[in-house]
């Protein structure tokens, strides 16, 4: 017993010194293993806020049965849109984070869609989730799998993982936090200046900066008859922006993407000047790093939900129920249901599942499922 606690103190500490959230999940996997054998193993982390799955993702043992980016989307709306034991979302708010499936389900795994629609054909008998949470919010979750022939988890297992998910997610949590002063830095907003038709006119050193962090995502980007890459995110606001002009409209066209090698999020701002006569004139095109301010609403301004919407949109994603949502904002439930009758009129969903399974799908899974944000 005093090996096991040994054990477990060296996991947790070779996570929280390790240099990055795919590192500490690394130490900790193989550390993990001496301590639950298991030969498969998903890690990921997960939106502090709605639950929802992220990335990095690590994942041990699924070689020739990993699942492509179809199948991976098609598992997490299994997972929002059909009841089933052991959801993360309910672990996530469970008083033990942790569960095995076969203890779950009283030994009779079938019951389970997860179990015979995705564990049972890759091979596997049993699986063993943990949420990895402190101070109320989710950091990480963690899925063992053992193949067929091989013993279930039992409870010893069970709260050997529980008894992780503390201090693993403080773990999380510290290396997802901004660097500190001193650390790496990043340059401020650039600009590039465009002629009426297209044709580069400047670009500064910044904007340069940022429009190759920007290129990995195209991999070859086309130069659109520019010396250098314009990739297609920083073109479709320029196009954007002449369109507006154009139509006689006044506005900024704005874009937002993910740089698989900064980690953080770049934005695009491109308005179109005019002439003295009024005639669209060149095109400016603002592009640096995004405020946390221009990230958090991309999913409330794509469907216009109120700020108390977006609020209440976060906890159905953590699976919190109408009563505590009332009480956790100070509502009636009459007035919660009311707001999640307007939700669900702006999404175009009928049920909690189908607005989580859009709000995974146009907000968390270009992250998730990109290749590149695969430790």
């Amino acid at each position: 017993m005093r090996s096991i606690e040994r054990g477990a103190e060296l996991l947790v500490a070779a996570a929280r010194d390790a240099e990055s959230v795919a590192d500490a999940f690394r130490a900790a996997s193989v550390r993990l293993r001496r301590l639950v054998p298991f030969d498969a193993a998903v890690w990921l982390t997960t939106d502090p806020v709605t639950g929802l799955p992220t990335a990095p993702t690590l994942t041990h043992g699924l070689e020739g049965r990993e699942l492509g980016h179809t199948d991976c989307m098609r598992f997490w709306e299994r997972e929002f849109l059909v009841e089933d034991a052991n959801l993360y979302r309910d672990l996530g708010r469970a008083d033990v984070p942790a569960a095995g499936l076969r203890l779950a389900t009283g030994d009779h795994p079938a019951r389970s869609a997860r179990f015979r629609d995705v564990l049972r054909p890759w091979g596997f008998t049993d699986e063993l989730r943990v949420v990895l949470r402190v101070d109320g919010h989710p950091w990480g979750a963690v899925a063992l799998m053992r193949d067929e022939g091989r013993p279930a988890f039992d409870a010893r297992d069970v709260a050997l993982v529980a008894r992780l998910s503390a201090p693993l997610a403080a773990a999380i949590r510290d290396h997802a936090q901004p660097p500190a002063p001193g650390g790496p830095e990043v340059p401020g907003p650039g600009l590039v200046l465009f002629a009426p038709g297209g044709e580069l006119v400047s670009v500064n050193d910044e904007a340069r900066h940022w429009l190759e962090e920007l290129v990995l995502l195209d991999g070859d980007a086309p130069r659109h008859g520019t010396p250098l890459p314009l990739p297609l995110v920083a073109a479709s606001t320029v196009v954007r922006a002449r369109a507006i002009a154009e139509d006689r409209d006044h506005g900024v066209a704005r874009a937002r993407a993910h740089s698989p090698r900064w980690g953080g999020w770049i934005a695009c701002h491109a308005t179109c000047l005019r002439g003295a006569d009024g005639t669209p004139g060149e095109i400016a095109l603002v592009i640096g790093p995004a405020t946390a301010a221009e990230v958090a609403p991309l999913f409330t301004q794509a469907y216009g939900l109120t700020p108390r919407e977006r609020e209440i949109t976060e906890l159905i994603a953590r699976g919190v129920g109408t009563a505590e949502i009332a009480a956790t904002l100070h509502l009636s439930t009459h007035t919660v249901r009311d707001y999640v009758k307007a939700i669900f009129e702006k999404v175009g969903v009928s049920s909690r599942g189908e607005l989580v399974a859009t709000l995974f799908a146009e907000h968390h899974a270009p992250l998730h499922t990109a290749p590149e944000r695969v430790a």
